[in-house]
Parts: structure tokens; sequence; C-alpha cells
């Protein structure tokens, strides 16, 4: 993934030649946020919580790597085609604190400078305040809403975009209570919980499945001769 942030201007976005290792990137997800969303995972997570969907965003030096340039434009793209906000993933986001604050601040920056100032900024992190240093939970501060809390397979929720009943949707600016307030106590409807996106080699599932929704997706797509091998929530 190469960048351009020259263009993007380092004075204006601070910390976009930084380094960033991602697991993935996508344009549009519908399943982690309001609206149509570039969703970003970063590639690291020292939690493992037991029955994660994502074990491949474990190892710190997985994935590939980026810059927060590169990200920047990605952002900037997905505005320019509609984008009603950014999730930022993993991974634990919190292991790169340094790339994720830039990221922030650089896409808050750059949505006002677009003419979205209402495209929100949503990051999921598996840590509550005080499990880190301030300096690290400091990065969460360019963040519209946070979800907070480790992913326990025990706890299932019906609540949108949590995985369990422990984690919790904080809107911390004023933009994030406008967008996120009326989602704080919904429910999901009823039907799937995730999406597939295939490039006829790979299948991605994007969205907090339901329990037992990826054991159906797999029943599923065997029954139409699609198998799938090394599904990330298999150890």
């Amino acid at each position: 993934m190469a960048g351009n942030t020259e263009r993007l201007g380092a004075g204006v976005y601070p910390g976009a030649e930084g380094p960033v290792r991602i697991a993935d990137a996508y344009f549009p997800v519908e399943t982690l946020g309001p609206g149509r969303r570039l969703a970003l995972w970063f590639q690291g997570c020292a939690l493992a919580c037991p029955g994660c969907m994502s074990r491949h965003t474990w190892d710190a030096d997985g994935g590939r790597a980026a810059t927060v340039g590169d990200l920047l434009q990605l952002w900037d793209a997905a505005l320019a085609d509609g984008a009603e906000g950014l999730t930022v993933s993993g991974g634990e986001p919190l292991q790169q604190p340094s790339a994720l604050a830039a990221l922030l601040l650089g896409a808050g920056r750059l949505r006002l400078a677009r003419g979205r100032p209402e495209a929100d900024l949503l990051v999921y992190t598996g840590h509550e305040p005080g499990e880190v240093p301030p300096e690290v939970w400091a990065a969460l501060d360019g963040a519209d809403a946070v979800v907070t809390g480790r992913f326990r397979i025990a706890e299932p929720t019906d609540l949108v975009w949590r995985g369990s009943a422990n984690q919790r949707l904080v809107p911390r600016t004023p933009l994030g209570a406008r967008r996120y307030a009326p989602h704080l106590d919904r429910d999901y409807p009823r039907g799937p919980r995730v999406t597939v996106h295939t490039d006829g080699t790979h299948a991605r599932v994007y969205g907090v499945p339901a329990r037992g929704e990826l054991r159906r997706l797999e029943r599923a797509s065997a029954a139409t001769g699609v198998h799938l091998t090394d599904p990330s929530w298999r150890p």
C-alpha cells in the first residue's frame, strides 16, 4: 500500500508519515456503525478473547505495513464516495496508540476540509477506562464514540454493534451523541448481522455476528458447494 501524504499536507495532518500495521480496509461497510462506512482493522491484539472471530488480527507482526497517510487517503476517497462514518477496529487499536491518535486527528480535520462534518469516527477497543496508561487512552480523544470492553462469548447480546453484553457504546462528542444516542439501547432487527464479501478466492465477513451465526454461515456455504478453509474464527 503506497501512500501520498504530501497531497494531504504533513503540517495539516501531523503524523501522516507514521507507520501502522493493518489487517484490512473496506468500503462500504454497513454493519459496524450507522450508515455506509469505511472500516479499518488495526493489526495486533494481545487480549486474545476466546471466541474472537478475527484471530488473524492477533499477531502484531501480521497484516500489512502502511502509513497513517495511506489510511487518510482511503478516508478521503470514501468521503468523496459518500461515506457517513469511519470505524476503526482490529485487532486492538490501542496497541498502536500513536498511529490511532494521528489517524483520528487527521480524519477529523479531513472531514471538515471536505465539507462532511457529520461523518463520525467510531473506535472499538477491548479495554476499559483505567486499564491502560492515560497517555494510551488519550489516543481515543479524536473519536466521536467508542465501543469498550472485551468480547465475552458467554455473555451474548442483541444490542446493535456490540458482541457481548458487557460491551458499552459510549458517545464522546456532541456529534457522537447525535449519531449514537438513538442506538444505545437498540436491538438488532431480525436477520443477518454480518455481510460477506468475496473476491473469487477469499471471503471476508464484516459485522458483529450473533451466537452461532458464523457456524450457520459455514453450513450454508457448504450446502452450495463452497467450503471455507482456515476461517479466522477457528483455532
